[in-house]
């Protein structure tokens, strides 16, 4: 049997993703009924890694679709140094704790909904594995629908984990009565519409990432730039980038990557900019052709039109901002799975064996 490569999972994420749609239910019914049956006024996501990543989006969906008060967290951040409820105005079954874990295994998500759940707030989990660790430790276990990824690296889990997360938001959202039926119906299918394009996500984003290859592996180090709800899509490819090309990767707010780190760009620097459909795009562009007077490794990653060169990804599928960040990814992926492969480093492997991250795996 040939051996997973995070290349394979990656080119995988076309049907994976379908799958999960078609699939939805599973995942969607039982956390519609948590929204139906509890009073719920604030959700508190956790994950450590890609997870957190995702938890920075699904809390933006969270407020902007549902109206809630949404936050993702760095489970030990919070578990030492937060309150669910620093006002003390909110009852206990108000307040959502979701852990989010695709193995199951992360310790200090387990560890945070363990406290939570025996302080008395309502946990749900969200993880590939059901006979993992995090299951005995929640009120509520749902199937994330990703599969195993035998690889370190986590690139199809992620983009089906932003599409389950959306897809709790939209449904949440109707029952709290931001979103009608039909609104929702016509959400469903602007949804089934881009996974139908998903493939073109793939082709265009690995076409940029061989026209862009020799500048990008030679870099002295990269950032990665986004804003609004691409915040956490900017963090995602700092993780992936560093976690198997294993360049010095930074991941900023667009705006504040102007305050202090402007001052050490040079000529070796790769800038990786995403633009989606926010305030900030105008500021976007400004940004980019003033980065490009000092690099020329300046790359525009969007959705939307643009003027653009052969350094831009301008992807011919279009999509909402909710649905952008699940295609924002991947040319990220490109750069780090296939950057990694062209210059000779084993993303299979992962060269440090401490056990301090996860629980060994049942």
């Amino acid at each position: 049997m040939e051996k997973p490569t995070v290349l394979g999972y990656m080119k995988d994420q076309p049907r994976a993703l379908r799958e999960t749609f078609r699939r939805r239910a599973e995942f969607v019914d039982p956390f519609r009924q948590l929204f139906e049956q509890l009073p719920i006024k604030k959700v508190l996501f956790f994950g450590s890694g890609t997870s957190y990543n995702a938890s920075q989006i699904a809390a933006y969906e969270f407020k902007q679709l549902c109206g809630l008060e949404a936050q993702g967290h760095y489970p030990t951040v919070f578990a030492h140094y937060e309150k669910a409820d620093w006002t003390g105005l909110l009852k206990k079954e108000e307040i959502l704790f979701v852990g989010i874990s695709q193995s199951g295994t992360s310790i200090s998500t387990i560890e945070v909904m363990e406290k939570a759940r025996s302080e008395g707030y309502p946990t749900v989990a969200l993880t590939e594995n059901l006979d993992s660790e995090i299951t005995h430790h929640v009120d509520h276990v749902i199937h994330l629908l990703c599969g195993k990824e035998e690889t370190p690296p986590e690139t199809r889990g992620y983009t089906v984990t932003l599409l389950q997360l959306y897809l709790w938001a939209l449904s949440a959202a109707e029952v709290r009565g931001k979103l009608t039926e039909k609104e929702v119906e016509q959400a469903l299918a602007e949804t089934e519409a881009f996974l139908n394009q998903f493939d073109q996500v793939i082709a265009e984003s690995e076409a940029w990432y061989d026209r862009n290859a020799t500048t990008i592996v030679n870099s002295d180090r990269i950032y990665v730039l986004g804003y609004g709800i691409d915040y956490g899509s900017a963090l995602e490819g700092m993780l992936k980038i560093g976690e198997m090309l294993r360049l010095p990767t930074i991941g900023y707010e667009i705006e504040e990557y102007s305050h202090g780190p402007t001052m050490a760009i040079s000529p070796k620097q790769t800038i990786l900019m995403l633009g989606s459909d926010e305030a900030e795009w105008n500021r976007c562009l400004q940004f980019r052709d003033a980065f490009r007077r000092y690099t020329e490794r300046v790359h525009l990653i969007t959705v939307k039109e643009a003027p653009a060169d052969h350094r831009d990804l301008v992807f011919s599928v279009k999509a909402n901002k909710y649905l952008a960040p699940i295609m924002l990814t991947v040319p990220f992926q490109f750069v780090a799975a296939k950057g990694a492969k062209d210059t000779n480093i084993d993303t299979n492997e992962n060269p440090f064996k401490e056990e301090l991250a996860h629980l060994p795996e049942a």
